[in-house]
C-alpha cells in the first residue's frame, strides 16, 4: 500500500448517499500540505517529560500522552498527579468541557455533579506541562503562552523529532496552548521517532484505556492489535505506529467524520496485515434491516 487519497462511499440501496475523502501517508513526501497536529502531538510533546527526567508512573505517563474520556479512572490519576506536584486545578489552562465518556456524563448528571477543567480530555497533557514547569522553575501561570520557555522547548522538540525543515503555520489548539502544523509525512517520522522513547511506548501500550477510554478509536486499535499504538486528533487526524515493524502511517479525513475515520483506519490496518480488526460496515434501519454498506477505496 502506498501513500495517496482515499474515500469512504456510503451506498444505500444502490444509491450513493454520502462519501468522505481523505489522504494517508506512510512517510513519503508526496503531499506537502500541512495540517495542524492537534492531539496527535501529545505523545511527542510528552517526550520532554522523559528528556527532563520527570518521574511518572506508567499510568501517569499514559494520561499525559493521551486524550482521556474523563472517567473516574482518569480523574483519579489526574488529581493524584496534581497532588504529587503540590498543585490544584486552578493552574490548568485547558478550559472546561463535559467528559467525553457518555457513561461518565450520565453518572455526573445523576449525582448533580459539575464538570471542571480536570474532565477536559487534555488535562493530562496540561498536568505534564505543569510538571515540566515546576522541574525547570518556569512560571506556572503563563505556561500556555507561545513565548513561554515551555512552549519554545515544545516547538523545538516537535520540529526536531518530526524532522521539520520549513516554517508552517502555528495556531492555538482547542485546549489553549500553541500547536504546530506540518505535512502528514513529518508526523509519520515523529511517531517512528517515539521508538527512541520506550517508556512512552510501553506506557501507552500497557494502559490503552487510561490513554483514551470509552469509545475512543485509538484505545480500540491498541486493544485489538498486538504491536500498534495509535493517537487520534481533532480535524480528522490519526497516526498509527507499528512498534515491531518500525513503520507508521498518518491519516487525515477532510470532513472530520469520526465514523469514516474509524472505518478507514481499520481497513488500512487490515490491508497492511498489521491486525485483523472486525467491524460492522452495514447501514441499517432502526429495526436492524440492512439497506446499504460503507465501502473503503484507496486511490493511489
Amino acid at each position: 500500500m502506498e501513500s495517496g487519497k482515499w474515500k469512504i462511499i456510503c451506498v444505500r440501496d444502490d444509491l450513493v448517499e454520502e462519501f468522505h475523502e481523505g489522504v494517508v501517508s506512510f512517510g513519503e513526501d508526496i503531499d506537502i500540505t500541512p495540517y495542524y497536529m492537534r492531539s496527535c502531538a501529545k505523545p511527542l510533546q510528552a517526550t520532554l517529560l522523559i528528556d527532563y527526567g520527570i518521574e511518572l508512573s506508567p499510568m501517569e505517563l499514559a494520561l499525559c500522552c493521551g486524550s482521556h474520556a474523563g472517567e473516574e479512572c482518569h480523574i483519579n490519576i489526574a488529581k493524584g498527579l496534581l497532588t504529587k506536584l503540590c498543585l490544584n486545578e486552578s493552574y490548568l489552562k485547558c478550559g472546561e468541557h463535559a467528559p467525553l465518556s457518555r457513561s461518565m456524563q450520565d453518572k455526573m448528571l445523576l449525582k448533580n455533579e459539575k464538570y471542571s477543567a480536570i474532565h477536559n480530555n487534555c488535562s493530562g497533557k496540561h498536568i505534564g506541562f505543569l510538571a515540566l514547569c515546576k522541574k525547570q522553575n518556569w512560571d506556572l501561570r503563563t505556561y500556555d503562552e507561545p513565548n513561554h520557555p515551555l512552549q519554545i522547548a515544545v516547538k523545538e522538540k516537535i520540529n526536531s523529532i518530526c524532522q521539520v525543515k520549513s516554517d508552517y503555520p502555528m495556531t492555538t489548539d482547542g485546549c489553549g496552548v500553541p500547536i504546530l502544523s506540518m505535512p502528514l509525512s513529518n508526523m509519520v517520522k515523529g511517531y517512528i521517532g517515539l521508538l527512541d522513547y520506550p517508556q512512552i511506548i510501553s506506557a501507552i501500550k500497557d494502559n490503552p484505556y487510561i490513554f483514551g477510554g470509552e469509545d475512543r478509536t485509538d484505545t480500540e486499535i491498541i486493544q485489538k492489535t498486538d504491536n500498534l499504538i495509535a493517537k487520534v486528533g481533532a480535524g480528522g487526524l490519526c497516526v498509527v505506529l507499528n512498534i515491531k515493524e518500525k513503520k507508521a502511517f498518518a491519516l487525515k479525513i477532510n470532513d472530520c467524520s469520526y465514523e469514516a475515520r474509524r472505518i478507514a483506519l481499520f481497513e488500512i490496518i487490515n490491508h497492511l496485515g498489521w491486525g485483523k480488526i472486525s467491524y460492522d460496515n452495514k447501514i441499517r434501519t432502526l429495526a436492524g434491516k440492512v439497506v446499504g454498506t460503507k465501502e473503503f477505496e484507496l486511490k493511489n
